[in-house]
């Protein structure tokens, strides 16, 4: 049997691994390997970022102990002081000295702490350390207060939505402490990537599984019909992204996944027409069982096909499909990818739509000293999708869709997320 795409990385990794230039090298999970893939079809070569921001009374934040604190987190974790890198066509991290810059960000004429902070941050470099803060004096509070925004950015490759709490709590309590990199032990260095290195490998092992022949046949059938139909961003420009929100009640048997799915299926109607099936991403998984709790991306995208049928599938069809594919969700995206195109899809792998969903109910706000920031959003910032659906569980659902104007047009966006909010009204007690 041929093996597979995980397979084949796994073989190469370890025969890299075994040689003198190739022995600190540390593997990467299936979804750094998309994440490195996406980067080298963007023609900016732009990674994939994630950005928290936090709202402080001016003055709190010490850039010099922040900077400290900051880098005795990269010290002790490996995914936040190495870089992704492709050696010898094998996709890698390369471990380096902790370095995390805090840059003041200045406002230039008619901005404000947003627009430069939104600015700062598209303008990110992929060849640059994971981890980077940012900090804009802000304008004045409700109170009439004045402000700093300070904004902690990480590669995606870097982290998923799992390790940002653990994050902000950890870069809190060094702050607190003043710790630098040089409290991080040697012992503790060694043991960090020992265990980052062991948890990759337990990942790519239970996904060189999840890639097993029957597994592939199911995402070939399911996913033949696919390829993409919006028109490719015009990234010359840069233009901010549109966005709209709602706000429902919580569940309290949690988040209606496969509702949220039929709702994106809704505006995808909207925006590509019918007849046709895009592909919409969301993120799903956790660590493999028996690994470190370590930093890092474990989070695979799944796939999918938001079949714009005339005749749409009943809501529990929808949720029965979405169940099936959960129990192969750990088949990593560029096999699935693979599997699709050997059974007949023109689909390249981009994505027509993007689905999060975050529990802000477990990430804690970050302290720095004896303060608490107040976590913003920054709207405008680019998207990786034409459009793409952010769903905020707290004590109600925040739900968010922002779409790409380079791509759509601002009344067909908003058309599509009334058919978004239409389609949850049918099941959901929407306000």
């Amino acid at each position: 049997m041929h093996p597979s795409i995980t397979g084949q990385y796994l073989n190469r990794y370890q025969r890299l691994a075994l040689s003198d230039e190739g022995a600190g090298l540390l593997p990467v999970t299936g979804a750094q390997r998309r994440f490195v893939l996406v980067r080298a079809m963007d023609p900016s070569g732009r990674p994939d970022t994630v950005p928290m921001f936090f709202a402080f009374p001016r003055g709190t934040v010490d850039t010099a102990r922040l900077r400290a604190a900051a880098q005795s987190l990269a010290a002790r974790h490996p995914a936040l002081r190495s870089r992704t890198f492709v050696y010898r066509g094998t996709p890698v991290l390369r471990p380096a000295e902790p370095h995390v810059p805090v840059e003041q960000v200045s406002r230039a004429p008619g901005e404000n702490a947003h627009d430069a902070l939104r600015r700062a941050v598209g303008a990110w470099s992929h060849d640059g350390p994971p981890l980077r803060l940012f900090l804009a004096q802000g304008d004045q509070d409700a109170a009439g207060a004045a402000e700093e925004v300070l904004a902690v950015v990480l590669d995606h490759a870097a982290c998923d939505g799992q390790s940002l709490a653990r994050i902000v709590e950890e870069l809190g309590d060094a702050y607190r402490d003043r710790l630098g990199p040089a409290d991080v032990s040697t012992a503790d260095v060694a043991t960090g990537l020992a265990d980052y290195r062991e948890a990759v490998l337990l990942q790519l092992e239970a996904e060189r599984r999840a890639g097993s022949p029957d597994a592939l046949a199911y995402w070939g059938d399911r996913l033949r019909t696919v390829q993409e139909r919006a028109p490719k961003p015009d990234n010359s420009g840069r233009t901010p992204t549109g966005a709209a929100e709602l706000r429902i009640p919580a569940d309290r048997s949690g988040v209606p996944f496969a509702s949220l799915l039929a709702a994106c299926r809704a505006a995808a109607e909207v925006l590509y027409g019918t007849g046709q099936v895009p592909p919409i991403g969301y993120p799903w998984g956790g660590r493999p069982a028996g690994a470190a709790p370590v930093l890092g991306c474990f989070l695979n995208t799944v796939v999918f096909p938001a079949a714009t049928d005339p005749v749409r599938p009943a809501p529990d069809l929808t949720a029965t499909q979405w169940w099936d594919d959960l129990d192969r969700a750990d088949t990593p995206f560029d096999e699935v990818v693979h599997a699709a195109r050997a059974a007949g899809s023109r689909w390249s792998g981009a994505l027509d739509g993007l689905l999060t969903v975050d529990d802000a109910r477990r990430r804690p706000a970050l302290r720095l000293g004896g303060t608490t920031g107040r976590e913003v959003h920054v709207d405008g910032r680019q998207i990786r999708a034409p459009f793409a659906v952010s769903v905020v569980q707290g004590p109600e659902l925040s739900l968010r869709m922002v779409w790409d104007r380079t791509v759509l047009d601002d009344d067909t966006a908003q058309d599509a997320f009334a058919a978004l909010c239409g389609e949850l009204r049918t099941g959901l007690p929407v306000g």
